[in-house]
């Protein structure tokens, strides 16, 4: 099922940008050229040669409605066609003198709208900008391949990122209400108000300059430490993550003489389970709750060390 908010914003925030970058009116940049003309000149410009294939594949056009504009082109003197060296049976398009300078001309007024909007943006927000443009792209084009995680300290802010995200995934997610939410605010309170940095360890995992997962180890005394909240982001499943960030407290525990893990964690949540059976934990006592509404399989899971 769609979720009709979701679409609503996007269709809305696609009407804004081409109505932002005017895309949609008749004169592109106030040139003779329409958007389509633009980017058929800019791809033709920005390579030495290009075939009507190339274009047809990299823009997405209908070959017959390229053709056109590609003959029109041609004769305004923006374009001209040789054989391709490699291929003799094909040719390859080039800008002409006179193509170059309209290709030159568009890229300067491009440059100079896009300035034009940022200007009146602070320094700050100018940035804000960007990264939100790359957060879109990298999420939503299949073509671009995501930046492998950082795995870090926690730093301020990131506790309350913790609670917020966890509350609000498990919510969407298993229909879990703020009493989950409380449970969260009180483990991550905890951990900061009697944060012991010898023996203790928040990991937050960032890609891109947005956190996707994170994870505690909290000192549970005689010789026991306590895996805390571990949460990996929608959009960082399946990429290993949780197992790397479960190896780094398996790693911390031991360095620091801990004898034993110790977590506490439910069976409706499949992919964490998995990590856990993987890493060696062993499951030690299962409980019935209704804690956070629905009813659950509450399980503790033991490493020894």
């Amino acid at each position: 099922m769609y979720d009709s908010a979701l679409i609503d914003a996007a269709r809305d925030f696609n009407r804004f940008y081409t109505n932002f970058l005017g895309v949609l009116n008749k004169a592109y940049l106030d040139t003779p050229f329409t958007l389509t003309d633009a980017r058929v000149l800019f791809e033709i410009g920005s390579h030495d040669g290009i075939s009507a294939v190339t274009l047809v594949r990299d823009l997405h056009l209908d070959p017959a409605y390229l053709s056109r504009i590609l003959k029109r082109f041609r004769s305004e003197g923006l374009i001209e066609t040789k054989a391709d060296p490699a291929d003799l049976r094909s040719q390859t398009i080039s800008v002409t003198g006179k193509g170059y300078e309209q290709f030159r001309e568009l890229g300067h007024r491009a440059n100079a709208q896009i300035a034009e909007r940022f200007e009146a943006l602070a320094l700050g927000e100018r940035q804000s900008v960007v990264s939100a443009m790359q957060t879109i792209r990298s999420l939503l084009d299949p073509n671009i391949k995501p930046n492998p995680p950082i795995i870090r300290a926690h730093r301020p802010g990131d506790i309350g990122w913790i609670v917020q995200s966890q509350g609000k995934a498990y919510a969407e997610e298993y229909g879990w209400d703020m009493r989950f939410e409380g449970l969260v605010a009180e483990v991550a309170g905890k951990f900061l108000a009697d944060f012991d940095p010898a023996m203790e360890y928040c990991w937050i995992a960032e890609r891109n300059g947005i956190n996707v997962g994170s994870i505690l180890v909290t000192n549970g005394g005689d010789g026991i430490a306590k895996l805390r909240l571990l949460y990996v982001d929608k959009a960082a499943r399946g990429s290993g993550l949780g197992r790397m960030l479960v190896d780094e407290c398996i790693r911390f525990a031991k360095a620091k003489g801990y004898r034993q893990i110790s977590l506490w964690t439910n069976d409706v949540l499949h992919a964490a389970r998995g990590i856990y059976v993987k890493a060696g934990f062993r499951l030690v006592s299962e409980e019935r709750h209704g804690m956070f509404g629905p009813e659950e399989t509450g399980q503790t899971w033991v490493l020894d060390l």
